[in-house]
């Protein structure tokens, strides 16, 4: 073990996840107004509806996928009578969908961003800089696993980068385990990280909105001006 995997494998881990939970706390407690996806809908309309299932259905499927790839040990798969043959299939196959449809998603609300000239104004550098994260750290654990498949030499991350991965959150960090794995898993889970700890500073933030107030929000009354709708006239206030 040298100094520098300590610095990958266990500080830039604990960083990144110190950075996502106060960073979110910070942006809720001071930036409520700007929690928001800053929607672009009223600007255009067409290709939002063709991209937008597309990468939140994938990027969904991929994020399911990877809690149970990484959390789930494989001693627990094979207890229940899953061979490791059954679990790689899959994996591999819904995970190749998931993230292809999630590339083809970005790539049309980028273009979408890109072309549209009102969504393109309002596209801020932090907008950029989250999509190159984001679209990088998808294309790398995509290119790493189709890569390993059509080789014929597929890694088992369950065997280094999973049991890693749950070091980290038992706090008995093993980077000994990461040295193990192909560049290309490195890679990925750095970009990863990176992302993690740019996620509260941008628009990723809406992923952990929910409506839940508008269940118990009053009714918003509208009232006329125009006097011959209503039975009274409105009063002098409202003038």
């Amino acid at each position: 073990m040298t100094a520098l995997d300590i610095v990958l494998w266990v500080a830039v881990p604990y960083t990144a996840i110190a950075v996502f939970v106060v960073g979110h706390f910070w942006r809720y407690r001071y930036d409520k107004f700007g929690w928001t996806t800053r929607s672009s809908q009223l600007y255009e309309n067409r290709l939002l509806r063709l991209g937008s299932p597309l990468f939140h259905v994938g990027i969904l499927l991929v994020a399911l996928g990877h809690v149970g790839g990484l959390l789930v040990p494989k001693s627990w798969t094979e207890f229940i009578g899953i061979s490791e043959t059954a679990y790689h299939v899959v994996a591999v196959g819904l995970g190749v969908l998931a993230g292809f449809c999630t590339l083809i998603g970005a790539a049309i609300l980028i273009y979408r961003r890109r072309t549209t000239g009102a969504v393109f104004s309002a596209t801020t550098r932090n907008d950029k800089i989250m999509y190159v994260l984001l679209v990088g750290t998808i294309v790398l654990g995509l290119g790493t696993t189709v890569l390993g498949n059509l080789t014929g030499h597929p890694h088992d991350y369950r065997e280094t980068v999973a049991p890693w991965f749950r070091s980290i959150f038992l706090l008995r960090p093993d980077p000994d385990l990461m040295r193990e794995a192909p560049l290309g898993f490195r890679l990925h889970v750095l970009a990863a990280w990176t992302l993690f700890a740019f996620w509260p500073f941008s628009r990723l933030v809406h992923v952990f909105s929910a409506p839940v107030g508008y269940l118990t929000r009053p009714y918003v009354v509208y009232r006329s001006r125009d006097d011959r709708l209503g039975n009274r006239r409105a009063r002098r206030g409202w003038e």
